[in-house]
């Protein structure tokens, strides 16, 4: 039973290391994904442009940048920011929240969602 115990808590670690994780991103060429953002979002704190500054977005709650006009579909999102829930959005903003005044049509690549994810962690997202 032990021996059993020590093997399924092996699993349960090697599991977890193999898993991807968006950090994995490449900071640099998610740079470069950025620029398809950044008409219209900056990572410049208290900056907002046609969209919200996207500054501290990790751990913040949708639709809730102080100084901006969200549409009601945003603000009712009720989701906090983290990953995964950027993951989903990145890669199709409108079919994620329909009604959001967000024109962009998505990421399609998940390289390219991985790497700009990892750019905004590294850039103060």
């Amino acid at each position: 039973m032990k021996s059993n115990l020590i093997k399924l808590a092996g699993f349960a670690a090697v599991i977890a290391f193999a898993s991807p994780a968006f950090a994995d991103g490449d900071a640099a060429a998610g740079e470069k994904v950025f620029n398809k953002c950044k008409a219209c979002h900056t990572l410049e704190e208290g900056k907002n442009k046609v969209g919200p500054s996207l500054h501290g977005v990790f751990g913040r709650k949708a639709g809730s940048v102080d100084g901006f006009k969200y549409s009601k579909a945003m603000t009712d999102f009720g989701v906090t920011w983290d990953e995964g829930e950027l993951k989903k959005f990145l890669a199709d903003p409108k079919g994620v929240v329909p009604g959001t005044r967000m024109t962009f049509a998505g990421l399609k690549k998940e390289d390219e969602i991985e790497n700009v994810i990892a750019y905004l962690k590294a850039n103060g997202g």
